[in-house]
């Protein structure tokens, strides 16, 4: 699915594009969050404010619906931001460092006063240098941003962002689902659903609709990202769409963009109501509140088997993956952090969860696209006993980010500081958790069959008969 919103933080991406979403531990509901350990200092002038953690999975265009929240930024790929407050500033470079950064300041000087082309942009100088420095560390999940995004990416984890709301994907010219990667006649943007209390839905777009045009430009020639940026947009900014809706003349709608929620929980009854279905996609705060909610809602109804979605899943905040696994699990780590001293330290249940009863039995579904916050939450509760894992092997994204905010509006740095790992103390980086019931989808599964979600339904069931076979064995 595509999204006016960019895809959510990664928790371990190889590609800049397409991956797990990070695992976030905000301390704060805003942007800068309070004291967190792992705090970095800049070798030279004032310190960098780490900011709060996030955890991540991928983005899928096309058949999956992008959740077109139409926001800024790229996915953040980690499994944990650390958000913190600013560190007491260091002047200048550490003395027993100078040798080693002489040649920096050679070049630098070099550069400023010899170079025969300019002027030469100081910023972008200092950019390129910090670029090129956390690149050099070769790890594909630290990296550096641009101020616009930076502040895009922290948005996108926060299960709010300005746009207007409307999940979008992509059809054929004869409005059939396909994956495509380039519009044009036989590749069209569609609206598979507006958000509730959107700006999309007051404007009245409904599914189905074709975006033919944003403000009176055709798509042709664009990939879903590029749409998707020409429909995003800041709160109160306006964009005009041309809509085609079948049986009825191409007409144009005006939308004002606002601050969106992401739907992040969708809920069914499955086996005549005996099953409670939660699809959870993503790990904001307000989506581990909404998750809980939707868990308790099902136990007042009775049901006391469960099916936990996370596939697809890319991950958010570890707070929010906290709050998610601590709903089943009663006491005791959720997960356990390594420092890069080797430090462990576990992060406990929050006790008084809505379902820690094993007699509520669930079944948690995920595969390749499980990643981050889903991955703590499905390794928790698969180390402890809580629930069965079901569907394909997950992402395997095992690290911990540090978002660290410079200062000068010079954007931020995405920096590795941490390895997270099962309450078994499991490091699955880059090697994913192992379903307990393997689920093979095949590639040419018809449209609206479900595999993995089938065989959950059919093992609960089973679960649920076999305490009475064996009384009457007994």
């Amino acid at each position: 699915m595509l999204s006016d919103a960019p895809p959510p933080p990664d928790n371990d991406r190889p590609d800049p594009a397409g991956d797990p979403a990070d695992v976030t531990e905000p301390a704060a509901a805003d942007p800068v969050a309070t004291a967190s350990p792992g705090a970095t200092e800049s070798p030279r002038g004032p310190a960098p404010r780490p900011l709060r953690r996030g955890a991540g999975g991928a983005l899928i265009l096309g058949v999956a619906v992008v959740l077109v929240a139409i926001l800024s930024g790229g996915a953040l790929f980690a499994s944990g931001y650390l958000l913190g407050q600013r560190q007491v500033a260091q002047p200048g470079t550490p003395a027993s460092d100078e040798a080693a950064f002489q040649p920096f300041w050679d070049v630098y000087a070099a550069i400023r006063d010899r170079y025969a082309l300019g002027p030469v942009d100081q910023k972008a100088l200092i950019e390129g240098a910090i670029k090129g420095m956390v690149g050099a560390v070769g790890d594909p999940y630290s990296t550096y941003l641009t101020s616009e995004e930076f502040r895009k990416s922290l948005q996108d984890i926060t299960g709010e962002f300005e746009g207007i709301g409307a999940e979008i994907g992509t059809v054929n010219a004869a409005g059939e689902t396909v994956d495509c990667a380039i519009f044009g006649p036989d590749c069209r943007l569609v609206v598979v659903a507006p958000l509730d209390g959107s700006p999309a839905m007051n404007a009245g777009l409904k599914s189905g609709d074709v975006i033919a045009k944003v403000d009176g430009s055709t798509l042709d020639g664009l990939t879903p990202d590029q749409a998707r940026d020409r429909i995003r947009g800041k709160k109160g900014t306006q964009v005009v769409l041309s809509i085609e809706r079948r049986g009825v003349a191409p007409f144009d709608v005006t939308i004002t963009r606002d601050v969106v929620r992401q739907r992040e929980i969708i809920t069914k009854d499955l086996a005549d109501g005996s099953i409670g279905y939660i699809r959870l996609t993503g790990f904001s705060d307000n989506g581990a509140t909404a998750f809980v909610g939707a868990v308790q809602a099902a136990i007042d109804k009775g049901q006391t088997r469960l099916i936990v979605d996370l596939r697809g899943n890319p991950g958010g905040f570890v707070t929010a993956a906290r709050a998610v696994a601590s709903t089943f699990i009663k006491d005791g780590p959720v997960f356990w952090e390594e420092d890069a001293q080797g430090n462990l330290s576990p992060t406990e249940s929050l006790g008084e969860g809505v379902a820690t009863d094993p007699k509520i039995q669930v079944a948690v579904l995920i595969d390749r696209g499980s990643a981050s916050a889903s991955e703590i939450v499905a390794g928790a509760l698969q180390d402890t006993g809580r629930a069965t894992l079901i569907g394909e092997s997950s992402y395997g994204k095992g690290t911990v980010q540090t978002w660290i905010e410079l200062d000068g509006d010079s954007g931020g740095v995405k920096l590795t500081v941490a390895k997270w790992l099962t309450p078994d103390k499991r490091w699955i980086h880059r090697v994913g958790l192992v379903p307990d019931v393997v689920v093979e989808v095949p590639a040419d599964t018809p449209a609206g069959s479900d595999p993995v979600l089938d065989r959950a339904i059919e093992f609960l069931s089973e679960s649920a008969i076999l305490p009475v076979l064996l009384r009457r064995a007994a």
